[in-house]
């Protein structure tokens, strides 16, 4: 059975720590288990300062990092390189500094790629990579909106009851309106799913999960374990 825990921490600055050290000995554990890990990625402020801080942590270096596969949870259908894709801030925060093998580092296609602005055949061919690649996660991390939505999946909106792995929107709430998104039936398949939120505007939201609310951040649970990774300005109405 799937457990769910509540980590608070005082601020943005240490909870973007403390993910970043959770996460070295996640990748750590799961290299010793299984030879390899496997990690999905999100964006946001604090995504983006959790990654700055691996550079930091020297238990790092205890990583194999060419043996580990990063994904992503959803993405802006932007050309490669746009400022506003969750690819480009994680490659700027630390994963150009690393030294991953390319063929693991699995960004979702851009509208400069081979399916061209075709959103619909680049979540395909995501999809097809993933399914290819056994769809097994380690750590999915999720930022949480102010929404309560996770990924590309917002609060009634028809992406939350498409099937398949990964999924094109073409209308969502807050722009760009293209974007790739894994669906709920994906997210689930996480081993661990981690839910990192920061500031006194996700309290509503986080609240209102912890409390039983049917938001996608709520539907989006881990497999063996469901972590929420808060500061306390963000858990001060859970």
């Amino acid at each position: 059975m799937s457990e769910t825990v509540v980590v608070v921490v005082p601020d943005a600055d240490i909870l973007a720590s403390t993910v970043a050290a959770r996460l070295v000995i996640r990748i750590i554990d799961a290299q010793a288990v299984h030879g390899t890990a496997s990690v999905v990625l999100t964006g946001g402020r604090v995504a983006a300062k959790v990654l700055r801080q691996l550079r930091e942590l020297p238990a790092a270096a205890a990583i194999d990092w060419s043996r580990v596969d990063l994904w992503w949870g959803d993405e802006r259908f932007l050309p490669s390189g746009d400022p506003d894709r969750n690819e480009t801030q994680a490659r700027e925060a630390v994963l150009d500094a690393l030294p991953l093998d390319p063929a693991r580092v699995h960004a979702m296609p851009a509208t400069d790629g081979p399916d061209g602005d075709d959103a619909d055949a680049a979540a395909a061919r995501y999809s097809a990579e993933l399914t290819a690649a056994g769809i097994r996660f380690d750590v999915l991390m999720l930022g949480v909106g102010e929404d309560g939505h996770v990924a590309s999946l917002f609060p009634g909106h028809p992406v939350l009851e498409k099937t398949g792995v990964a999924v094109a929107t073409y209308d969502s709430p807050k722009p760009p309106p293209t974007r790739i998104t894994l669906t709920l039936a994906t997210i689930r398949h996480a081993d661990e799913v981690w839910l990192v939120a920061a500031g006194p505007d996700k309290a509503e939201p986080i609240g209102t999960v912890l409390r039983g609310g049917d938001l996608p951040a709520a539907q989006a649970t881990g497999v063996r374990r469901t972590l929420f990774l808060l500061d306390e300005a963000a858990a001060s109405k859970r």
